[in-house]
C-alpha cells in the first residue's frame, strides 16, 4: 500500500514522502490519526498544494517540543516509596508515577512520553528515564527512588 506521509512519522520519514507500508498499517494507524493520506494522483496534487502550510505546522511542534526540553531535560527527581530488606520494592515505579511526580514540580509531560525500556523500577536507586517528546527531542531525567522510613 502507498501512501503519502502528511507528518513526520519516526522509522517512516517526513511530511510529502510517498512510501510504501503494509496495508494494516496504512489503514489502521497512520490514515486514521491523519499521519497519512492513500497515494492516489488527486491526494498527491493537494499535497504538493498544502507541503507549505503542513511543514509550518511541523516546526512549530517542534518548537515547542525544544522548549519543553529545557523544562525537562536534567531534571531530577525524588519519589519516595516502601521498601523491605535488601532494598526491595513493595511494588514498583512506573511511568505513571514518573508523571505525577514532574506534576508535582510543574512540569506537564504525557504518559506516553516516559520510555521505561527495562519496564517499571523495583528497586531503591538511581535511574536515568528517558523522555520521548518529539521523534527529534529526547530528554533525560534522573529518578532517584528513596525509602519513606
Amino acid at each position: 500500500m502507498n501512501v503519502i506521509l502528511l507528518d513526520n512519522v519516526e522509522n517512516l520519514g517526513s511530511i510529502g514522502d510517498l512510501v510504501k507500508v503494509k496495508p494494516g498499517y496504512g489503514r489502521n494507524f497512520l490514515i486514521p490519526q491523519g499521519k497519512a493520506a492513500l497515494a492516489t494522483p488527486e491526494n498527491i496534487k493537494a499535497m504538493e498544494a498544502r507541503r507549505a502550510e503542513l511543514e509550518k505546522a511541523a516546526a512549530e511542534e517542534l518548537a515547542a517540543a525544544k522548549v519543553r526540553f529545557e523544562a525537562v531535560n536534567g531534571t531530577e527527581l525524588v519519589i519516595p516509596a516502601n521498601a523491605g530488606s535488601e532494598d526491595k520494592l513493595f511494588g514498583s515505579i512506573g511511568p505513571l508515577d514518573i508523571v505525577e511526580a514532574l506534576g508535582a514540580i510543574q512540569i506537564e509531560v504525557e504518559r506516553s512520553e516516559v520510555r521505561m525500556p527495562e519496564g517499571p523500577i523495583h528497586e531503591l536507586g538511581e535511574y536515568q528515564i528517558g523522555v520521548h517528546l518529539h521523534p527529534e527531542v529526547n530528554a533525560e531525567i534522573l529518578v532517584r527512588v528513596v525509602s519513606t522510613e
